[in-house]
C-alpha cells in the first residue's frame, strides 16, 4: 500500500511505525474471510482491509477521527485472526492500537459513551472497585426488567447486568503480595500476574495455577506493586493509562529479578499474556525499554510453562470426559499458542474436541461484550452453536473473558489449568458435574 506521510509526520515514531505497517498491506483481502465482524455483517468497512484504509486516511490527513471511523474501529474485536491469516505479515495489532488512541484523543464521543468508557476504565482494572461494582450490579439484576427501551445506553446497561454473576467467590490470597514455596526441591521461580478482573470473577484459577506449579517444584511469587496488565485501558484507547500499568508491572518484576531471580512471568489469562509479551514494544521509547523487553521475553502462558516442565497427571478419570476446547483469540492469534493446551488436556486423559471455525471470536474481547452487545451476542450464539454440536461434557478455555462469555448455556466452562491441576492431584473443579 502506498502512503503519503510528510517528513514532519514521519518524525513521530508512532506514525513511522504505522507507515511501515500500512506499506506491508497488499490489499489481498485474505483477512476478510477470517474476520468475525465481516463474516457477521458483510461490510467491507468492518473488515481489517476496510479499517486499514480508514486508518490510513485518518493518519495521513491528521484530521480528527470522524463518526464513521470511530464506529467501525470500535466494532473491531482486536481478535487478531487477520494476523494469523495475512500472507504479508501485516502488523494489524499495533496499527489498530495506535488508531484507537487517535480516536480517543480526537473524536468527540456522545456523553453517555464517554461516561461509560470512563467508568469501565476506573473500575475494571481495580479488584476492590470491581468487586463492589459487581455486588451492586447483582442487585441491579433484580430490576433488569425495568430497564426499558432499545437505545445504545439501555442495551449496554442490560449487557452489563447480564454479565454480572449472581454470587461472587471469596477473595483469594493472590490479591496480596506473597511467596508460595515449591514442594520439595525447587526447580524454578516464577512471578504470577494476579491482574484484576480474574481475581474477582474466578480467583480459583490462580489458586489452581499456584497449587499445580508448587507441586511441580516451582516457587510462585505474587509481586508487590504488580496489578492490571493494562489491556483493558489499552483497548479503550487510553494509551497513557495502559503505559502506567505496564510500567508498574515491569518495575515490580524487575525488583523480583534482582531479589531472587525469575525464570518466567506466568499468566493464566491469555488476554493479559498477549499484552505482557508486547511490553517491549509498548515501552520501547521509554526509560524502561530494556527492562520491559526482558519481561516480554520472560512472559509465558501457563500451558507453555507446563509443557516446558513436562507436566504429567497423577490420577485417571473414573469415566471418560469430552472437553470442547475453545481457543481464546488472545492465545491462538495474539500469542500463537495453539498446540500446548490441547496436548496437555489429552495427556491428562481428556478427549479433546475442537469446534468448527475455531479461529472466530466468541465476542468477549475485554469490554467488547459491554460496548458492542449486539455483535457480541451474535458471535456468542455462533460459537456456542459450534461447541454444543460436539456434544461435550464441558468447555475449556484459557481466558477468563471467554469463560464468562460462554457461561450459562448448559455446559460448564472451566479453565484449562483447573482441569490439569485436578488430574495432577488438585481438587475437582467446582463447576464440573459429579460422575467423572
Amino acid at each position: 500500500m502506498q502512503t503519503n506521510f510528510t517528513p514532519d509526520q514521519l518524525a513521530d515514531p508512532d506514525i513511522a511505525v504505522a507507515d511501515r505497517i500500512l506499506r506491508s498491506c497488499v490489499h489481498c483481502g485474505f483477512c476478510t474471510a477470517t474476520c468475525p465482524t465481516f463474516v457477521t455483517v458483510g461490510d467491507e468497512d468492518d473488515s481489517p482491509r476496510g479499517r486499514i484504509y480508514m486508518i490510513k486516511d485518518m493518519l495521513e490527513t491528521g484530521a480528527p477521527a470522524s463518526e464513521p471511523v470511530a464506529f467501525h474501529l470500535d466494532r473491531c474485536l482486536s481478535c487478531l485472526s487477520c494476523m494469523t491469516t495475512c500472507p504479508s505479515g501485516v502488523d494489524y495489532m499495533h496499527l489498530i492500537d495506535h488508531a484507537r488512541t487517535r480516536v480517543e484523543e480526537t473524536y468527540d464521543r456522545p456523553a453517555h459513551d464517554r461516561a461509560l468508557r470512563s467508568l469501565l476504565a476506573a473500575i475494571l482494572p481495580y479488584p476492590t472497585r470491581f468487586r463492589a461494582a459487581l455486588r451492586a450490579a447483582a442487585l441491579g439484576r433484580l430490576g433488569r426488567s425495568l430497564v426499558r427501551g432499545e437505545g445504545t445506553l439501555v442495551r449496554r446497561m442490560r449487557a452489563m447486568l447480564d454479565l454480572a454473576p449472581a454470587k461472587l467467590p471469596p477473595p483469594s490470597s493472590t490479591e496480596r503480595p506473597g511467596v508460595f514455596p515449591a514442594h520439595g526441591e525447587r526447580r524454578a521461580r516464577v512471578a504470577l500476574l494476579a491482574g484484576c478482573a480474574q481475581q474477582v470473577l474466578d480467583p480459583g484459577i490462580h489458586d489452581a495455577t499456584i497449587r499445580l506449579l508448587n507441586r511441580m517444584g516451582v516457587e510462585v511469587v505474587v509481586a508487590a506493586g504488580a496489578g492490571c496488565c493494562g489491556a483493558l485501558t489499552h483497548h479503550l484507547g487510553r494509551h497513557e493509562a495502559a503505559l502506567g500499568f505496564a510500567r508498574a508491572n515491569v518495575a515490580a518484576w524487575t525488583r523480583e529479578i534482582g531479589a531472587g531471580g525469575l525464570d518466567a512471568v506466568v499468566t493464566d489469562t491469555s488476554g493479559c499474556g498477549t499484552v505482557l509479551k508486547d511490553y517491549g514494544f509498548l515501552l520501547r521509547n521509554t526509560p524502561e525499554a530494556a527492562d520491559a523487553a526482558r519481561i516480554s521475553e520472560l512472559s509465558v502462558d501457563i500451558t507453555e510453562l507446563l509443557v516446558r516442565l513436562d507436566y504429567q497427571p497423577s490420577r485417571t478419570l473414573a469415566a471418560p470426559l469430552t472437553v470442547a476446547y475453545h481457543a481464546a483469540c488472545s492465545l491462538q492469534h495474539g500469542q500463537r499458542v495453539t498446540d500446548a493446551p490441547k496436548t496437555l488436556l489429552r495427556r491428562a486423559g481428556f478427549a479433546v474436541a475442537e469446534p468448527r471455525d475455531p479461529h472466530l471470536c466468541c465476542g468477549s474481547a475485554g469490554t467488547y461484550n459491554i460496548l458492542q452487545p449486539e455483535m457480541s451476542e451474535q458471535l456468542r450464539a455462533r460459537k456456542l452453536g459450534t461447541l454444543h454440536a460436539l456434544k461435550p461434557d464441558l468447555i475449556a478455555a484459557g481466558n477468563i473473558g471467554c469463560l464468562t462469555q460462554l457461561a450459562g448455556d448448559g455446559l460448564p466452562t472451566i479453565h484449562t489449568v483447573e482441569l490439569l491441576d485436578w488430574m495432577a492431584g488438585g481438587p475437582r473443579p467446582a463447576r464440573l458435574p459429579t460422575g467423572g
